[in-house]
This record gives structure tokens, sequence and C-alpha cells, in this order.
């Protein structure tokens, strides 16, 4: 097995009656997308930027030697599709191109392609699937750029804000999201209007395959996750714990407002929750993600009168969302009593939990035994444009593919032959899908 690019092993094309897919038509994109929007260290995909656009033009310029339908919505997302043998709502496989600065070839843009590889099975084995079958390119979906999140999803569904076209702007070079998206061929005339151009009645389901972008599958040995649900949210990313300032060597304990002490007995309480909800069987996870003083005022020799910290809470289920904001609301007020300082935790900002389809899950999961595919179902924790599509009311499903190194940074890791096994589970069930009636 010869490497075609960093973390990309080549591998022969699968192509079984059952399930085919074309894994050689991945590995080529996969292996431009690296070399056209790739440095010596990492991919920068930038949001409705040149990375981006890039992506989806070779995408398109596949979908068209395929012979697909192609199409683009006012937010410039991107549709492929492969007409099917029945009337009825079709069937979605999509992802998005963009990434995070310096990041890696592999989140989001593995969803795509395996879409465009269950299509070129399809064609080369000369199968038509029961329902038309859409990859969709989605834009914008890292909010590191516009700091929103789903942009491309959201939009398709009539669910981006006029606010948001003029007020939110790009990292890297402060133009407004409507700026970016009439830049790239938008329409945001038709955005502001907040008309859907999907309609989630016509979509029979929603997949989206993506990189695993923790450790489990990698730790468990286990190429595949069916994903059972994306996890909510609440964040305070801009908190603050204010004390005093004052000699380290003069002020005895008892009379302190040390911001330290007090954000870290925060962390310490919290953690406490986290571990005896988990106990209890609660699905959570929490971080503290920022934690520092103020480097121009904190000194060797002075207790910290600030201390700046980013929150970030996630689980499957609202009741244990609604149960750790009023154990921080507790915390919160019980600390700032013992250790006389005052916390300002700032704009809260949350998302809502998505529940995956239960049909598309179990039909996953015994298609998975079915193909001797190793599976295991699993919760998600970070966020993906399924989450949209579930709000909606379109049943959704993901699927997980093992990616060593974790996400978000240039040493993703995936390999080729996983990939090959998503594809080959997703055709599967494009083929024998749980519509109902």
């Amino acid at each position: 097995m010869t490497v075609l690019a960093k973390g990309v092993q080549a591998a022969e094309p699968v192509l079984s009656n059952s399930a085919p897919v074309d894994i050689a038509l991945a590995e080529r994109l996969f292996d431009e997308l690296r070399r056209r929007t790739g440095t010596n260290r990492g991919i920068t995909r930038t949001s409705y930027g040149l990375g981006e656009q890039i992506a989806h033009d070779m995408v398109r310029r596949e979908a068209r030697k395929l012979g697909l339908e192609v199409k683009t919505d006012p937010g410039c997302n991107l549709y492929m599709t492969m007409k099917g043998r029945d009337e009825g709502p079709g069937i979605f496989i999509g992802s998005h191109l963009d990434s995070v600065p310096m990041g890696g070839n592999f989140d989001g843009a593995a969803g795509v392609l395996l879409g465009l590889s269950v299509i070129s099975g399809y064609v080369r084995a000369g199968i038509r699937p029961p329902r038309d079958i859409t990859v969709m390119a989605i834009r914008a979906e890292e909010s590191t750029w516009f700091g929103a999140s789903y942009i491309g999803s959201r939009a398709a569904l009539g669910r981006l804000t006029g606010s948001e076209l003029d007020k939110v702007k790009r990292s890297s070079d402060q133009i407004s999201l409507g700026a970016a998206i009439d830049a790239a061929g938008g329409d945001t005339e038709f955005l502001r209007s907040g008309k859907s151009w999907l309609d989630p009645k016509n979509i029979a389901m929603f997949i989206e395959a993506h990189i695993e972008q923790g450790p489990v599958l990698v730790e468990k040995q286990i190429p595949i996750g069916i994903v059972t649900g994306i996890r909510g949210s609440f964040r305070y990313r801009e908190a603050k714990c204010i004390g005093v300032y004052a000699h380290s060597g003069a002020t005895p304990r008892e009379y302190r407002s040390d911001a330290v002490r007090a954000a870290s007995a925060l962390v310490v309480e919290l953690d406490k929750a986290w571990d005896e909800l988990q106990a209890e069987g609660a699905d959570l996870v929490v971080t503290f993600g920022q934690f520092s003083t103020d480097a121009s005022e904190a000194a060797f020799s002075k207790i910290a009168g600030k201390l700046s910290f980013a929150l970030d809470v996630r689980s499957q289920e609202p009741e244990t969302l609604s149960k750790m904001q009023a154990i921080v609301s507790d915390a919160v007020t019980r600390i700032e009593a013992e250790h006389r300082v005052k916390f300002e935790l700032g704009r809260l900002t949350d998302s809502k939990a998505a529940k995956m389809d239960d049909a598309i899950v179990a039909s996953l999961a015994g298609l998975a035994k079915e193909h001797g595919i190793e599976a295991q179902t699993m919760a998600c924790g970070a966020g993906h444009d399924a989450a949209v599509f579930a709000d909606a009311g379109v049943p959704t499903g993901m699927v997980f593919i093992r990616n060593a190194n974790g996400s978000h940074n240039p040493d993703e890791q995936m390999e080729i032959a996983d990939f090959a096994e998503a594809a080959r589970l997703v055709s599967a069930l494009c083929l024998d899908p749980p519509l109902k009636a």
C-alpha cells in the first residue's frame, strides 16, 4: 500500500454489487485538495474564500463528469443530484468544504467526497438508486471565520438573519458575511427574506459522514461510529472573575480577593458536578478552554485582581444542561461570597441538542452487521450541519470515520480503508433506506 499524501493511503477501488463505491475518485480528490489548498503545514479553506471556492469548483467538475444535475442556492451551497427510480423525497449526503486556519484535509471534505464516491460507484456499476440522491457541499460550517455556526446549512433552510449578514465580520479581513456571500455569487436579498430554499418535506433523510474529532474510535480500535445524537451546549466565551490586586506578601488569606483562587474553586466545583452527574448516567462534558490572568497587570508578587476564562458545557440531554446551568449559578454565588470576588460571565450562547433518527441509526447498525463492518453507536460532542437538518424535522443520521491525532490541526489522519468502510455503509443505506410512509 503506497502513501499518496500525508494521512491518505492508496487502496484499490471498492466495487461490490451490494454496496458499490468508487474510492479511487476520493483518493484523487483528497490529494488534489491537499495540493491546492494546503501549505507545508496545514490546510486553509476560508469560508467564502479562495480555498473553499477551489474545493467547490473541484467537486462541481467531478459531478458534471458523472452526469449529475448541478445547482447552487442563494447561500452558495452546491447540490449534485443523481436521479432515482421512484418519485418522492430524495436522500441528501452532505458536509462542508471549508476548514479552520491551518487545519486538516479531512474535516468536512471526507463527507462530501464520500457522497461522490457513492454516486460514482452506482454510475460505474450501472445501478440507479430508489430515490434521487443529492450530494450537498455546504458552505461556511466552521465558526472560526465569522463567529457564527452552520452558516451554509442555515442559509439553505431560511435561518440566517439579516443582522448576521450585516454585522458578522470575517476574522481574517473584517469583510461582512453578506458581502462575502455576494462576492462568492450568492443572493443576500433572498436570504434576507427568511425564505427556505430547501423544503424539509422534500428530504427523505440527510446523512452526514465525518471524521471523528475525538479519540474514541482510535482507542477502541473500531473504524466506524454510528452517531445517536449531537450534543447541545451552553457557553460563556468571555467570562471574568474580578478580585482586587494586592501585595502577595502583605495581604493575609482572610483579606484577599484572589481572582485565581476563586476561578479555580469554580473549576473544582464544576468538575465535581460533572463526575457526579456522569456517575448517575448523564451524558456530559465540561471544558474551561481558556484560563488566564492579564499579562499587562499580573506579576510574580501580586495577588491576581482579574482572571479571564471560557466555559463550554455540552450534553445530549436538555435536562442535564439545565442542571448544569443551575449548578454554575449556585457555585458562582457561593464562591463570590467566600472569596470576596465578582464573576462577570458575559453573554450566554447555546445550541440545541440534536437527536439522530432512530430508524436511520437502527438501519445503519443492521447494515454494518450485514456487511461485516465493525461499528459502534456513540454520541457526537462537536457541532455539525446535521444538527440543523435534524432541528428542521429532517430524518437525520451521521457516520463517524476513525481519525487519529484529533481534528482542527494539520495532523488529522484518516485511513482510506476506514473511509471505504464508511462509504460502503452509506451506499448500502441509500439502496435500502428506511423511508417513512
